[in-house]
């Protein structure tokens, strides 16, 4: 419970990302790391993913491990940050991790962690490499706290959402596992950050190296930008710890996971805290301040 409140700290945290797949990956890891003053970026693990843009899950890794690659020649304070490649598959059952440089270096950096001050794990797609460490060392939940931005509101008619659907496995390990977990549900709350091409250039391009490769990022997603806005989904996660007035929350008990990607209430499991709501002007406002600074 007192990992389950508000961290209203700087906090030490760990960031695990699909970063090729989509354009907001690299929205997330930018704000992250131009957030110092609330949070302390010790890692990045590169997550898998697969859909047109990969031929399978170990390409969708190694495209976003590359992608991290590229932003570290970007960022300054990226630096010397170490960048572990992730799973190359998914859990092949509920009981069987996926051994990968990622998921050991977070078992390691979270034992290594103290009581007092867990570390945060950030993960903003398929949540296949923390579940992976969870189940080499299950001590690990008693040393973390997972902020996930996965499956849609609890109210969603279902939720199919990518990072959850495309390793059910390791879902239900997280969500079943007891660990300290924030929900940040994608349709229904995130999909609230929505931005247009005019705004990212006027508050993103020329804000040095990292502010234009977003604005060409973002340019580039769409062939016609006329009355088209798009979701950057993955700050959610950021701002939450940048800020919790942002990202509205309240403490719920762990939803089940149907076979269908339903959920389902089960009272008598454990508490998590689940984000309702996204302040999308504020949370905007602080990354486009951030980035002109």
């Amino acid at each position: 419970m007192e990992r389950l409140a508000y961290p209203d700290r700087k906090i030490r945290m760990v960031l695990d990302t699909d970063t090729y797949n989509e354009i907001d990956d690299q929205f997330a890891v930018i704000y992250a790391l131009k957030s110092p003053e609330r949070m302390q970026v010790e890692a990045f693990y590169a997550a898998p993913f697969f859909n047109e843009l990969s031929t399978g899950p170990r390409d969708g890794m190694e495209k976003s491990y590359n992608e991290l690659e590229k932003i570290s020649g970007l960022l300054p304070e990226m630096g010397e940050m170490p960048i572990y490649r992730g799973s190359a598959e998914y859990l092949p059952g509920a009981d069987t991790a996926v051994e990968s440089d990622a998921a050991r270096n977070l078992v390691e950096r979270a034992m290594a962690s103290p009581d007092d001050d867990p570390l945060y794990v950030v993960a903003i797609g398929a949540i296949t490499n923390v579940a992976s460490a969870i189940l080499m060392e299950p001590r690990i939940v008693e040393k973390i706290v997972v902020v996930w931005l996965g499956g849609h509101a609890l109210q969603w008619a279902d939720t199919k959402e990518f990072n959850l659907f495309q390793d059910i496995h390791a879902s239900r390990v997280v969500l079943d596992s007891g660990v300290p977990l924030v929900l940040v549900p994608c349709f229904g709350v995130a999909s609230h950050l929505q931005t247009t091409l005019s705004e990212i250039r006027e508050y993103v391009k020329d804000s040095g190296p990292a502010g234009n490769y977003l604005y060409e990022t973002f340019r580039d997603c769409s062939t016609d930008h006329f009355a088209y806005s798009r979701v950057i989904w993955d700050i959610a996660n950021i701002a939450y710890l940048n800020n919790g007035d942002w990202t509205p929350s309240a403490l719920v008990h762990s939803p089940r996971l149907s076979e269908d990607f339903r959920w389902s209430v089960d009272t008598s499991r454990h508490l998590i805290r689940y984000v309702h709501a996204v302040d999308r002007n504020a949370i905007f406002r602080d990354l486009f301040t951030k980035l002109k600074g």
